[in-house]
């Protein structure tokens, strides 16, 4: 089959030269025939056609650069450790010199079929406040047969290898299929009482007992057998790849037991496609491309490890009897007791039930419970436990957190900058995180300003404060106060709003706080609180009250906010929500 498959490949190469010329042909403005429904429906059939019959190369990483205490800077993927079957890359951060070194990851991407770029979130969450490492596992057929085999075994051996190299303190993270191979490395480095042994391992989606809440998959395996698996899916590699004749489980075959498990989705996405094409929607069309680049790029494995990994762990759960070996040694989890474990499981995953991967920590018998934490992520399946926005909010503060509480050498470096405002607090800090997108808008600063007398209790958001920004300030001619200015209500009348939403916005002022004035190219700018209490609203909030005549509180204002312009006219960009906490409103003659 597989040698039919690339046979098949190569006879559409002449058909899908030629769909690719016309969509070229049709989407070239110069043609009459692009503007018109006709000439992007001919474009649109034949990208569709020439994108369902394309073999997907390996996708590039594409993550040049990160926001690190602030500063945007580069990144350099290098790879620092290789053998045939795999390597080790290092996105390597341009840092300042002196700077404090922060945690240490290791993320073992899973070998089941995609490349590791599919990790490529999971990387970008972290690299703001790791040194991230990760694995690169090699296309089995592009090994040659003298390389000789690569099973299970062999993949706790690289884990291993890589701990070996990168040092003590390391802190390891298996994502799926990684984490039975990782959990067995770090018991047999325990029980070897190896140096090197990591300080913390995280477990994300794992399956680690398959017994517990069974997925489609599981069963599958457990229904079929070793045998079923062995006559079916394992085939040689075909002439002329490097691999020729070597066993594997073919990526081609991988990629359509994905598909078939949502085949209607995948059909509808791929309609919703041609469409978006047909009505000129390349916003949806690009998101459509880059989702199935990755999706649709997969790689070989060799037979044995998809074999023994599918029989160990699948049918035989050798792992949570207490039966697997590694090299003919059996590993006892009860082992563990210096790398501390943290599990994670997302709450709608279809392909590691819940309560599998938690199992590991019934496993760390010897571990306390101050070193073993587990996380349950609501609203996400298996994708999002280790990719998209709940990952990024949620899940990956708590992995660095994790890793700075039981870090050894590496203790001082910067926890993530997760923003927890107490308004029953003296004093009120505002710490803020990097954000989101790299090419995002920047965010309004957040202004603390305490009420006066009597003082009304703010609501606070539960949601988390504002990402790292840069805030522009242009400082004006103050314009005089009006003379005609009407006399302002007691201070019982202020009303009090709830804190507005943080809209992206840059705002001018007059004249330019101070504390703003500052270098903002390596500090985000901070407004400390007033002494008497803290209310946080922005500052285009307290920008766009005074535009709409309501006049300042100037006993609640920090010092030297306003100075002598407090009632001037504001510029502002941006449509943040009016916001009157800090101000009293007109009285009417």
């Amino acid at each position: 089959m597989y040698a039919f498959y690339e046979w098949n490949h190569a006879v559409m190469a002449p058909l899908r030269a030629v769909a690719d010329a016309t969509r070229a042909l049709y989407q070239n403005p110069l043609n009459p025939l692009s503007h018109t429904d006709m000439g992007r429906t001919v474009a649109a059939m034949a990208e569709v056609f020439e994108r369902s019959t394309r073999v997907y190369a390996k996708p590039e990483w594409g993550l040049h650069d990160t926001f690190v205490d602030g500063m945007r800077v580069p990144v350099i993927d290098k790879v620092v450790w290789e053998k045939p079957f795999g390597r080790l890359l290092h996105f390597e951060r341009e840092l300042p010199a002196g700077r404090r070194a922060d945690p240490r990851f290791l993320i073992v991407a899973p070998m089941s079929g995609h490349y590791a770029t599919l990790l490529r979130g999971t990387v970008e969450a972290l690299l703001p406040y790791g040194d991230v490492h990760i694995t690169d596992w090699q296309d089995a057929r592009m090994v040659p047969v003298a390389a000789g085999r690569f099973d299970l075994d062999d993949y706790v051996d690289y884990v291993i290898e890589m701990l070996r190299f990168l040092g003590p303190d390391t802190h390891v993270i298996g994502v799926c299929q990684p984490a039975v191979p990782v959990m067995m490395a770090v018991a047999r480095m325990e029980e070897d009482e190896d140096p090197c042994s990591p300080a913390t391992m995280t477990l994300m989606g794992g399956p680690i007992d398959t017994r517990i809440n069974p997925t489609g998959v599981n069963r599958l395996a457990e229904e079929k057998g070793i045998d079923w698996f062995r006559q079916n899916v394992i085939m040689k590699v075909p002439f002329p790849q490097p691999g020729f004749m070597r066993d594997v489980y073919p990526g081609f075959l991988q990629l359509t037991g994905f598909m078939s498990m949502n085949l209607d989705r995948h059909l509808i996405a791929h309609k919703d496609f041609f469409v978006h094409l047909v009505k000129d929607d390349g916003d949806s069309a690009e998101k459509h491309r880059t989702f199935y680049d990755e999706y649709n790029a997969v790689m070989d494995l060799t037979a044995e490890f998809y074999l023994q990994t599918v029989d160990e762990v699948f049918i035989k759960h050798s792992l949570p009897k207490g039966e697997i070996t590694h090299r003919g040694h059996r590993l006892d989890m009860g082992k563990i007791r210096r790398t501390a474990l943290l599990t994670v499981e997302g709450e709608n995953d279809d392909i590691s039930g819940v309560g599998q991967t938690q199992a590991a920590q019934t496993l760390c018998t010897a571990l306390p419970d101050d070193m073993r934490v587990h996380y349950m992520q609501p609203k996400v399946g298996h994708y999002g436990v280790f990719n998209g926005s709940r990952f990024r909010a949620e899940i990956a503060p708590r992995i660095v957190d994790f890793a700075l509480t039981h870090g050894g050498k590496r203790d001082a470096a910067q926890a993530p900058l997760v923003p927890v405002p107490d308004l029953s607090a003296e004093t009120h800090d505002a710490t803020l995180q990097p954000p989101e997108a790299l090419d995002a808008a920047p965010t309004q600063p957040t202004v603390f300003v305490a009420p006066s007398e009597p003082q009304v209790a703010a609501e606070v958001p539960s949601e988390p404060t504002p990402e790292a920004f840069i805030v522009e300030v242009e400082a004006k001619t103050p314009v005089p106060e009006d003379p005609e200015a009407e006399t302002p209500v007691p201070d019982e009348a202020i009303e009090t709003h709830e804190p507005a939403e943080v809209m992206d916005a840059s705002v001018s002022f007059e004249p330019a706080d101070a504390a703003l004035e500052a270098d903002t190219a390596l500090v985000p700018p901070v407004l400390e609180p007033h002494a008497d209490g803290a209310i946080p609203i922005t500052l285009a909030d307290l920008q766009t009250a005074l535009a709409d005549g309501a006049e300042p509180v100037p006993s609640i204002l920090p010092e030297g906010f306003l100075g002598a312009a407090a009632t001037s006219a504001p510029t502002i960009k941006g449509s943040p929500k009016l916001v009157k906490a800090a101000t009293r409103p007109r009285r009417k003659r």
